[in-house]
């Protein structure tokens, strides 16, 4: 994971779609995010999700390194006969947290989301994650609802 020489916040990041080239960096954010993943097993994910209209994996390049990406996935909700997006990753790299660079993926994703028309935009974060949390209050996110999961494999 890249580290920064200076503190405070970062300058704006070069936000753009992720290609197959990002696989590395891909692969390292997920397994910092506590999903170990392999370059090979990342490049795949990319590309599931750039053949997929309903997707979108952006990534953050700070000073020459991607730092951060964020995962979208737009669904048909029934109950309120709308789109809504759900970010199904976010994830800032440990030297860049906490300058901003969030706060930004964020905004990306909220600025896509409405370009494709979605009512709202929403995340899950694992109960342990309390420092995301406060994170997402302060970004304007309210608690949900409840989530229940069942497992039916490995994932």
């Amino acid at each position: 994971m890249p580290a920064f020489e200076h503190a405070g916040t970062l300058p704006d990041a070069d936000l753009r779609s992720a290609s197959a080239i990002d696989a590395d960096d891909v692969a390292a954010l997920l397994s910092a995010l506590g999903y170990p993943c392999e370059t090979a097993d990342a490049a795949r994910r990319i590309a599931t999700i750039t053949a997929n209209d309903r997707q979108a994996l952006v990534v953050a390049r700070c000073g020459g390194l991607v730092t951060g990406l964020v995962a979208l996935d737009f669904m048909y909700y029934l109950p309120l006969d709308t789109t809504t997006c759900r970010i199904t990753a976010l994830v800032v790299a440990p030297g860049a947290q906490g300058r901003g660079l969030g706060r930004q993926l964020l905004r990306e994703a909220e600025r896509r989301a409405r370009a494709a028309g979605a009512a709202r935009i929403e995340l899950t974060s694992g109960s342990q994650r309390t420092e995301a949390h406060a994170f997402y209050r302060a970004c304007g996110f309210g608690d949900g609802t409840l989530r229940f999961i069942k497992r039916l494999g490995d994932a």
